[in-house]
């Protein structure tokens, strides 16, 4: 006997034909329509046990059937597919009770692991409006942010504790937003503290506040970030670097839901979801005895890791394209990199993750005349040469004191602590990367020929060019 009844709409037939025969052969019974129209008219029948539904359809949205759809059946699981993968749609389907996205183009295996999962699971419905495309500031549309946005979409609809971790300029704070602005809390306040921006002595009050004559200099009251955030959403980014003595006032509020002011000794009832964001590994701080477990525990309620952007050098492109937009809409011409240049910025290794980017893209379209950015002109930027004016230093001499000045401030950004370890392979790589990088653009993607210009093995070389996972683009001149 089938398993159920799944009712299909796409007015694509190909992709119909495909679903039908895939959840066919898992055991499911199938009905596929082209039309919202058909859709509607077998959900108003009452059949079905689940929908798998286009946003894109000849004759209505996806988006606007939604809502109906769970008007008249509100039990009834319904899938949403779309093309288009932005935050937006994943969020949209969210907020419209939809029970999962599933973003184009996907693996038939996932598509049935989500059938069965959503025939099983209880349904989870809300339904309000969204916000423009363009206003948006979470770009991508890799497999690895496509699980940040379902995460983003299902998180929305509760006030669990989540903390964030990546990189530093992955966009944690983005991302804490938009689990605000699109939550239960969006009409009341988000507020956002930095713990390595707070010097150690003042990070409770800071968050909790202090009563007149608490301290030395404690002339009048002050009021906490608690209170700031009161109903909404308090971001306690960097949380790795609070220190001991904040870190039992803060579980003290996860715990039991109020706090005391410094100085005061009444407790304060608070209603504020938390989310945190670290770039260190918390359980290292935990073994190191600089983090507390249970706190730990309290905060990792829901964990959500940022991808650093090599890992979805997809998605550059799409970035690049959205901050020349932004530096439009500032007054600037628009702007747009060629082909080639886009490969460049796809290869380079951004350590400094999104932020990085956004930079680069704002120098270039200061910097450079011309509707079109080059490789050129890329491969200029990224070589950061010295300020004008300054007399050119030997090559050799100037790399190694730029190393030596990169890593005296990362040990100075972690403050008292160490940085993570496996230091040494990560500075080597940072260095090769873009070396081998240049080399290939400058060698067109002769491999020969960079192998000999670098001084190695071709064997070598290809090895390197597979460890790396550098692309290799051939016809790309540096000048």
């Amino acid at each position: 006997m089938p398993k159920g009844l799944i009712l299909i709409a796409d007015d694509d037939s190909a992709i119909r034909t495909v679903l039908n025969q895939a959840l066919s052969r898992a055991g499911y019974d199938v009905r596929t329509t082209g039309s919202a129209a058909g859709l509607w008219q077998w959900v108003a029948a009452g059949e079905g046990d689940l929908v798998i539904t286009d946003v894109m359809m000849p004759d209505e949205s996806g988006f606007d059937l939604l809502p109906r759809l769970k008007r008249l059946r509100p039990d009834l699981p319904v899938v949403v597919m779309s093309a288009r993968n932005t935050i937006l749609t994943a969020i949209s389907a969210a907020e419209r009770g939809a029970f999962d996205y599933l973003a184009k183009p996907f693996d038939l295996k996932d598509l049935i692991a989500l059938v069965n999962r959503a025939l099983t699971a209880p349904e989870r419905q809300r339904g309000s409006e969204t916000q423009n495309e363009d206003t948006l500031p979470i770009v991508g549309r890799s497999a690895a942010m496509q699980e940040i946005y379902r995460a983003i979409g299902r998180l929305t609809r509760s006030d669990l504790t989540v903390t964030i971790s990546g990189e530093s300029g992955t966009g944690k704070e983005l991302v804490a937003r938009a689990l605000h602005d699109f939550g239960r809390r969006k009409n009341r306040p988000f507020v956002a503290v930095s713990m390595a921006a707070v010097p150690k002595d003042q990070i409770e009050s800071e968050l909790f506040g202090h009563e007149r004559g608490a301290f030395s200099g404690a002339i009048n009251r002050g009021i906490g970030r608690f209170e700031q955030a009161e109903g909404g959403t308090l971001f306690l980014d960097e949380i790795g670097d609070m220190p001991q003595e904040a870190q039992a006032r803060l579980l003290r509020v996860l715990q039991q839901g109020e706090y005391t002011s410094v100085g005061g000794r009444t407790p304060v009832r608070t209603d504020v979801r938390i989310v945190a964001a670290t770039n260190r590994d918390l359980r290292q701080l935990i073994q190191r005895g600089l983090f507390r477990e249970d706190l730990y525990y309290r905060l990792n309620v829901v964990p959500l890791r940022l991808p650093p952007l090599r890992e979805r050098p997809d998605d550059i492109a799409d970035l690049a394209r959205h901050f020349l937009r932004l530096v439009e809409a500032q007054g600037l011409p628009p702007k747009r990199f060629d082909a080639e240049a886009l490969e460049l910025l796809k290869r380079h290794r951004w350590s400094g993750n999104v932020r990085e980017l956004e930079n680069l893209i704002r120098r270039l379209a200061v910097l450079h005349a011309g509707e079109t950015i080059s490789a050129a002109a890329v491969a200029a930027e990224l070589r950061q040469p010295e300020p004008l004016g300054h007399a050119e230093p030997d090559a050799d001499a100037s790399l190694s004191a730029a190393i030596e000045r990169h890593l005296a401030a990362l040990f100075a950004g972690h403050g008292d602590q160490l940085p993570p370890p496996g230091l040494y392979d990560r500075i080597l790589e940072e260095i090769e990367r873009p070396l081998l990088s240049i080399c290939l653009a400058a060698t067109r993607g002769n491999q020969i020929r960079a192998a000999e210009l670098l001084g190695l093995n071709r064997n070598t070389l290809r090895k390197k060019i597979r460890d790396l996972r550098l692309e290799v683009i051939r016809g790309l001149k540096v000048d």
